[in-house]
Formats: C-alpha cells, sequence, structure tokens
C-alpha cells in the first residue's frame, strides 16, 4: 500500500517549532510537588500518534524480542481483561485512525490491518492461541504507548499485566502483582504524606467512560527510552559524561502523557504511558518555558531531584538554563 498519506508520521527533519507546538510541556507553575494532577481526558482517545512512530514501534519489537522477561509480564487472570484492551483499542485505532488501521469483523473472526506497517493479522476473538502473543502484548506491538493493567479488587488495585518498553527506572518484572501503595513505595513523601492513599481511592472512584489524564516527568541522558533498572548500567553511567558544554544537547526532559481508563467488563483499570522527548537545545527556544523550567528547578527539593535521578547535576542544568535565559533576554 503506498504510503504518501503517512509520510507526514516520520520523524524526518520535524522543524523545532513543530516539536515545541506538540511537545506536553508539563508544569503550570514555578514549583513542583507531588500532586493529583489529573485531568478529564478530552477526546477520550489512549492513543497520540507521532511522528516517531515507526522508529518506536521498530524498537519496542526489539526490546521484546531480547527482554521479553523485562518487557512483558502478566497473570494468566488477567487474560479476558486482555481481550477487553484489545477490543478497545482496535476500535480506536480503526475509527479515529482509519487511514493508518483497519478492522474487520465476521463474528468472533476478526482481521486487524495495520496499514502504516503493512502488516495483517487475523484471528479469533477471545482465543489466545489464534493471535502470536497474549492480547495486550500484540496490541501494544502497533502503538507507541506503554500499556499497564491494574486489577481492581478487595478495595485496591494490582497490577496484573503489562507491556513496559519505555520505562522511567521501574520494573514490571519487579512490580508485577504489587498493590498500588506497594508499587509507589519508592516515591519520596508520596506514601508518608497520605497523597498516595488519596490517589488511589481517586482511580478507585473512576467510571467508565470518564477516562483522566496526568503529566509526569523527569530527566534523562540522550534521547534514551528504556530506562529500565535491569539495564542501569548501559544508561545510568551517562549522567558523569555531562558537562556545561554538552548538556543542551545530552539532558533531556523526560514527559509521560498517563492516561487512565475504567474497563466496564473487567472493572479494572488501563494505563496508558505514552513518553515524550525533548532536548533541553529544544526546549530552551521556548523562552517562557526555560524560565519556568528554571524556576522548578532551583525551588525543587534535593530529595526528589534524587528520585528522579539527576541530583548529581542538577546545578549544572540550573547553571545552564541561567546562561539562556540572559542569552534571550539580550535578544
Amino acid at each position: 500500500m503506498a504510503k504518501v498519506d503517512y509520510l507526514s508520521l516520520q520523524k524526518e527533519k520535524i522543524p523545532n517549532q513543530a516539536l515545541l507546538d506538540r511537545f506536553p510541556f508539563p508544569f503550570k507553575g514555578d514549583s513542583y510537588r507531588y500532586s493529583n494532577n489529573s485531568v478529564a481526558l478530552d477526546p477520550a482517545v489512549v492513543l497520540d500518534i507521532t511522528p516517531e512512530y515507526f522508529e518506536e514501534i521498530e524498537q519496542k519489537r526489539q526490546i521484546l524480542a531480547d527482554k521479553k522477561a523485562q518487557s512483558y509480564q502478566s497473570f494468566t487472570h488477567s487474560l479476558e481483561a486482555q481481550w477487553e484492551i484489545l477490543d478497545m483499542i482496535m476500535h480506536e485505532m480503526a475509527t479515529v485512525h482509519p487511514n493508518y488501521f483497519g478492522l474487520s469483523k465476521s463474528g468472533d473472526n476478526w482481521t486487524f490491518q495495520n496499514h502504516l506497517l503493512g502488516e495483517e493479522q487475523a484471528f479469533i476473538f477471545g482465543d489466545a492461541s489464534s493471535l502470536p502473543y497474549e492480547p495486550l502484548d500484540f496490541i501494544g506491538r502497533h502503538i507507541q504507548e506503554d500499556l499497564i493493567y491494574m486489577a481492581q479488587r478487595d478495595g485496591d488495585l494490582y497490577m496484573d499485566a503489562g507491556q513496559l518498553c519505555f520505562p522511567a527506572n521501574w520494573s514490571i518484572a519487579f512490580d508485577l502483582g504489587m498493590s498500588y501503595l506497594e508499587f509507589h513505595s519508592p516515591v519520596p513523601g508520596f506514601a508518608e504524606s497520605g497523597l498516595a492513599a488519596k490517589v488511589r481511592n481517586f482511580i478507585l472512584r473512576m467510571e467508565a467512560g470518564k477516562p483522566w489524564t496526568r503529566l509526569n516527568w523527569t530527566i534523562t541522558i540522550e534521547p534514551m527510552l528504556d530506562t529500565a533498572p535491569e539495564t542501569f548500567d548501559t544508561w545510568g553511567t551517562k549522567k558523569d559524561s555531562i558537562t556545561l558544554d554538552n548538556l543542551g544537547n545530552l539532558v533531556h526532559l523526560r514527559v509521560e502523557d498517563q492516561r487512565l481508563f475504567r474497563l466496564p467488563r473487567s472493572n479494572g483499570i488501563l494505563f496508558g504511558i505514552h513518553t515524550h522527548l525533548i532536548s533541553l537545545d529544544e526546549l530552551t527556544q521556548n523562552h517562557q518555558w526555560a524560565k519556568r523550567f528554571h524556576s522548578v528547578l532551583t525551588d525543587l527539593p534535593d530529595p526528589l531531584a534524587q528520585y528522579k535521578g539527576f541530583v548529581s547535576y542538577k546545578d549544572k542544568i540550573v547553571t545552564y538554563l541561567e546562561k539562556k535565559i540572559k542569552e534571550l533576554s539580550i535578544e
């Protein structure tokens, strides 16, 4: 199939302004602390297809081929919910992005088309043996988002399945089966302040058809999406190479667009995570962002910077931003 329609998705030489226009800058004020910053999701869609689609899908599939146990985990009892998630996402793909994806059905005999990749898969809905992978793992290989399924039972949320190829230093293999408070226990002050319980209770009260979204952020070196703790030796030491001269190019603001959906049949929660990266050289082309980011980092407590992994070079980032702000004020 011709890809003329799809060329706009290629991460070609995207003009910097186009990147700035679509980047989800996460700060609404000059200070940052953990809070329930969720807002109603409108439009109520799981997916955000960006020009990085092709390279991110290729990277996802390579990670799953090389490190399956690290990037995909599930309990057998999650299969029914996985089919519900596949159903939900495939219908969104075919209706919201009909030029990119297709879905035809004859009873339980479904055929899914990914026109972007030139792929087609026929399967029997509900029959896991008719797909090459579990339903959550299959559909995750066609979208940029990481997908986590949290089951709701006994008044709590439990991580029962997930395809996590682009983690910000956490592990689906380690967290599988944990409750909401357990897998958030490393976040400084989140549990002790009572905020973790409040956010969990907020999610427990979510209604089907009324999804929510929030932005989370951290800082990473290089445009690296896979920062799993299992591979810390390959990315963790990169921070030692940071200097004021190379910082603008190497240091990236990493923002996760996190979307939460109540699944009406299983009553669980689908947690979709789309990760966006922007270098500081690119970010500071927006003068207001440069000033706000400087204010946020100047005010940020060291325990938060430590948890997010950049406390050792936080002062260098602040110095870089101060320099950029001065240069911008002269222009």
